[in-house]
């Protein structure tokens, strides 16, 4: 089975220091892209994240401090990632809520700009969960009928990913062998943020999921407590939200010159 492309997909795979977007840096990346004329790069780099990786994540992952002592930064591999990845939609495992969040802070850490605008997210782990409710070893088994021997490897995990997309699209007749179909299909809610601070509502306006004011418009809260705006920008918020943030701010100030 090949996949039907309008445009290379990446499908991808970060090992951590944690799991929190904020704060928390990749350790090794793996990325595999897919042409629309079936032919696949490889591209796996262990990265020196400048901060400890905690004893009970390398249980986990088995990368320790003394594993990417030696390794580039991610800062050091940004462009090279971004020149990878800029032309293609995005696949992985749980991506949408973890991998492109955190890949996204990352990127602007570095100082490289990174947005979903003309892309599209294909999460496996959601089509998976819709069908059939496992883990990616499960999934593995379940689709590929081979195990997943070495779980937690970031390369082993990518190519993995991606053999069971192509599994799901033979299993399922419903599901439509188009990336757009399957980007929509593995969304969960339509966030206007990777973190899932703010939502899009019913018109497809940003509106705030948290706090004081969830539910109400963005710019309204910005137009009635413009304070609220810069306790944002200066709080423990993911780098993306507040990118996502002054676009809006600048929109709703653009409008008022217009």
């Amino acid at each position: 089975m090949q996949l039907n492309l309008k445009k290379p997909i990446c499908f991808f795979d970060l090992e951590t220091t944690g799991i929190n977007i904020s704060k928390d840096r990749i350790v090794e990346i793996s990325i595999l892209k897919v042409h629309p004329n079936g032919k696949e790069e490889t591209y796996t780099k262990l990265v020196n994240p400048t901060i400890p990786i905690p004893a009970e994540v390398t249980k986990v992952h088995g990368i320790s401090d003394a594993d990417v002592a030696d390794a580039p930064t991610f800062k050091e591999i940004s462009k090279e990632v971004h020149n990878l990845i800029k032309d293609s939609d995005l696949g992985g495992f749980n991506s949408n809520r973890f991998d492109i969040p955190l890949l996204a802070e990352e990127m602007l850490r570095a100082e490289v700009d990174f947005d979903m605008k003309n892309r599209l997210a294909v999460d496996v782990q959601t089509i998976f969960h819709k069908m059939e409710q496992r883990t990616l070893s499960a999934a593995y088994k379940f689709y590929c009928d081979k195990n997943l021997d070495d779980a937690h490897s970031a390369e082993a995990d990518t190519k993995a990913t991606y053999e069971v997309l192509k599994a799901q699209l033979e299993r399922y007749e419903e599901l439509e062998n188009d990336t757009k179909f399957l980007a929509e299909f593995s969304s969960r809610k339509k966030f206007a943020d990777f973190a899932g601070f703010l939502i899009f509502n019913k018109e497809g306006e940003e509106c705030f999921s948290f706090g004081k004011h969830k539910g109400k418009r963005v710019v309204d809260v910005m137009e009635q407590e413009p304070g609220y705006f810069g306790w944002l920008l200066n709080a423990d918020f993911p780098l993306y939200t507040k990118k996502v943030l002054t676009a809006i701010k600048l929109r709703q100030f653009n409008n008022k010159l217009s």
